[in-house]
């Protein structure tokens, strides 16, 4: 039976769109008009473009911009992972990764004003690092609000999943990994910032070096932080009971469009006295609006619980060996 998409359909997709087209902008904008003008640093696929446009002669690196190295380094990040784990990678991450590359270009580009936060804090005696707060803020809403509408910045999320393949690391142990290997290589770049008018050459492993190096990790932390803000959690788990009458076609929906593994058990309600299953599910918390969603098309009746979980071992997740 084909599919009927209704106005309805077209309109959430459309806000969802939308709204990861405003995150990506987030990132973007912090990364650009906050965090490097302050000199700072940080991880992922931006932080390792930046230090290829870095060491790129200028005639090149004027070419090969940081959002287009961005691209680079995601559409090569995909091919391997296609490669090893298979396509695994929904539609909304392709097009963050894509709006993301044509954001960084924008607000690098001449049509875009350039150094508005720079200005605005200039007079600061903190400025830079309040700068660095405020852009990786930025950055930790842009995330958020990707994932909220099941998007995903790609990078490390790949390198994750690649990983994984072939030996079971949490994402966080990936994320730190990757994100400290950049922050100790930026202690190498010579780069060169701009704070009104006039630049400022910083050296290898000088002191500005090492501030910036500081920088990245309070970045780190800034947008773990702002990302679980948002989403009213953190990269732990959840653990949803879900009881509805066709637990069947319920377990099916969650494991074929949320690519989640589902447990029935065995269930009995007290005031009717028929017996029954839930449907159980454990899953990341970003992970949880999408299956809470589609728990809502599937049975808008059904009866949900969500719970924290404060440690999941096995397939998946983090492995049993590592406690």
């Amino acid at each position: 039976m084909a599919m009927k998409i209704t106005s309805r359909d077209i309109l959430i997709g459309f806000k969802e769109y939308l709204l990861m087209t405003f995150g990506m902008f987030c990132y973007a904008f912090g990364w650009l008009q906050c965090v490097l003008p302050a000199g700072g640093m940080g991880g992922g696929a931006a932080g390792l473009a930046t230090i290829i446009n870095a060491v790129l002669p200028a005639s090149i690196a004027s070419f090969l911009t940081i959002g287009t190295l961005v691209f680079i380094i995601n559409v090569v990040l995909l091919i391997l992972g296609v490669m090893i784990v298979g396509w695994k990678f929904g539609i909304k991450t392709l097009y963050c990764i894509f709006t993301m590359s044509l954001m960084f270009n924008i607000v690098e580009s001449d049509i875009f004003p350039q150094g508005i936060m720079i200005k605005m804090f200039s007079e600061v005696a903190a400025g830079d690092l309040l700068l660095v707060v405020i852009g990786a803020a930025s950055c930790g809403l842009g995330i958020a609000v990707s994932f909220m509408q099941g998007g995903s910045t790609g990078g490390t999320d790949i390198v994750a999943m690649i990983i994984n393949k072939f030996r079971t690391v949490s994402y966080g142990k990936v994320l730190l990994g990757t994100d400290c290997g950049i922050l100790i290589s930026s202690l190498f770049l010579t780069t060169t910032i701009t704070v009104n008018g006039v630049d400022t050459v910083i050296e290898p492993l000088s002191s500005l070096a090492f501030a910036r190096m500081v920088y990245g990790f309070i970045m780190i932390a800034v947008i773990g932080y702002t990302v679980d803000l948002v989403q009213s959690g953190n990269q732990q788990s959840n653990q949803i009971m879900i009881f509805c009458k066709n637990y069947e076609s319920m377990a099916d929906v969650i494991l074929t469009k949320a690519h989640r593994g589902a447990t029935l058990i065995d269930a009995q309600g007290w005031y009717s006295k028929q017996q029954s299953k839930a449907v159980m599910v454990v899953c990341r918390k970003r992970d949880t609006a999408q299956i809470l969603k589609l728990v809502k098309e599937e049975d808008p009746t059904a009866f949900i619980t969500v719970g924290s979980v404060m440690g999941v071992y096995g397939q998946g997740f983090d492995a049993l060996n590592k406690v």
